[in-house]
């Protein structure tokens, strides 16, 4: 297997996957690329009995489902994928936990209201005064990673951790010291999500998706209090100006946004350097030419995306590839697997800078539900790699035959990405 654990695997091994879900392991991500292929093409909607949904892993029958919202809901796409246990359940009642998806799960018309009102505020004007901020922060962080007196470093600790958690408090107007707490609650959100917990397991997530949300809370009372020139006021400002959104949906967006803003980046900025360095020879081609670098992004949410899938509902019964779905009934949509489809991508199993399609991905989904912070997730990397690159040319990527990802559904995200470098 390539050093980028992104490749795909003999066919021997193939062959030793169960044979009943063509090897696909819902929550397994440490290379889930081979079983993809499998179902793409042997049967690209699979009824999977273990999560109760059927698997889409085509790109033309997954942009169609992406793009037909009144057929295929987003209202399961926050849902819990295991039923939250009594004790859980109970801890966040009495926490007044009563947080929902900011877009994501939202529906026409509502999704519509509100997401004319954030992306108001959700501006590149905000991008661009951040972008000097961003950059200053990458630099500070790769320097003190190449001061370890042993020569050895975690890109993923060391740097993608802290760049968009700083960016997204700054965004928020909250202070840059509580990233720790951010990202703890934001592991306690992804897991209670999208994570097979188990009753007991749940109960602390439970304590800290009460203390986020109380947060998110907080933030809306404060904005009302003092104003302020960021995100959050600025939606308070429009609510005062007339634009129908209530503190509840602010809040709301708060705890989407909070999350989606910084746990995915993370992820991003660790899988472009991590999948970059596996493949010198396209780190090279960036070294030579720097133009080269924003398509270089978007190869990467094509090859190895943060988000591999997702969820979506049937109002009613529909057919999707040929197969009838019936009403009622659950999707996942693989983009993981979508991004790879050699129907649109050739060769879609390789890792090319230079590939001219990259763009067509399904990485930021598809139609009303397309991500809002796209623009500001591509510059943060985009900036992470141009600074490496000026800085940090020679890293190399420690055993990365052996690069491990956490178990879920839908985030593909590596537990460390550690590198050494010569004097």
């Amino acid at each position: 297997m390539s050093a980028s654990q992104d490749s795909t695997v003999d066919q021997a091994t193939m062959g030793a996957c169960p044979v009943a879900h063509h090897g696909y392991e819902p929550f397994q991500q440490n290379d889930p690329f081979p079983a993809y292929r499998n179902l793409r093409d042997e049967e690209p909607v699979m009824y999977d009995e273990r999560i109760d949904c059927w698997v889409v892993t085509r790109h033309a029958d997954i942009k169609e489902v992406f793009g037909d919202w009144e057929t295929f809901s987003s209202e399961n796409a926050q849902a819990p994928v295991r039923e939250r246990g009594p004790e859980a359940k109970q801890i966040m009642k009495d926490g007044g936990f009563t947080a929902y998806s900011g877009l994501s799960a939202r529906v026409p018309p509502e999704h519509t209201r509100i997401r004319s009102v954030v992306q108001k505020a959700f501006t590149p004007r905000r991008y661009k005064v951040l972008e000097p901020f961003i950059r200053d922060n990458v630099r500070t962080l790769l320097q003190r990673m190449l001061e370890h007196p042993d020569r050895k470093g975690d890109l993923l600790k060391d740097l993608a951790y802290d760049i968009p958690t700083i960016t997204i408090l700054t965004l928020f107007g909250e202070d840059t010291d509580q990233i720790d707490q951010f990202k703890e609650w934001s592991n306690s959100r992804g897991a209670m999500t999208w994570a097979d917990l188990s009753d007991e397991e749940q109960i602390p997530h439970a304590h800290n998706l009460v203390d986020y949300w109380q947060k998110c809370l907080s933030m809306v009372e404060k904005a009302h209090r003092e104003g302020g020139d960021n995100l959050v006021a600025d939606l308070v400002k429009a609510q005062e100006n007339g634009a129908e959104i209530s503190d509840h949906e602010i809040a709301s967006v708060c705890y989407s946004l909070l999350f989606a803003g910084h746990e995915t980046t993370t992820t991003l900025i660790a899988n472009t350097l991590r999948v970059l360095l596996a493949h010198p020879e396209q780190w090279q081609k960036l070294q030579d030419d720097p133009k080269k670098i924003a398509g270089a992004v978007d190869e990467v949410l094509r090859y190895s995306p943060s988000i591999v899938a997702w969820r979506r509902k049937a109002l009613k019964d529909a057919t999707v590839g040929g197969t009838e779905i019936p009403e009622g009934a659950q999707l996942l949509l693989v983009m993981g697997s979508a991004n790879r489809d050699e129907s649109l991508f050739e060769n879609g199993d390789s890792f090319d800078v230079e590939r001219s399609n990259s763009r067509e991905h399904l990485a930021f989904g598809f139609g009303i539900h397309y991500c809002l912070g796209n623009m500001l997730a591509k510059l943060q990397t985009k900036i992470t790699l141009e600074e490496t690159l000026a800085l940090a040319p020679h890293v190399k990527l420690v055993d990365p035959d052996h690069i491990q990802f956490g178990e879920n559904l839908s985030f593909r995200a590596p537990v460390a990405v550690p590198v050494t470098w010569e004097s």
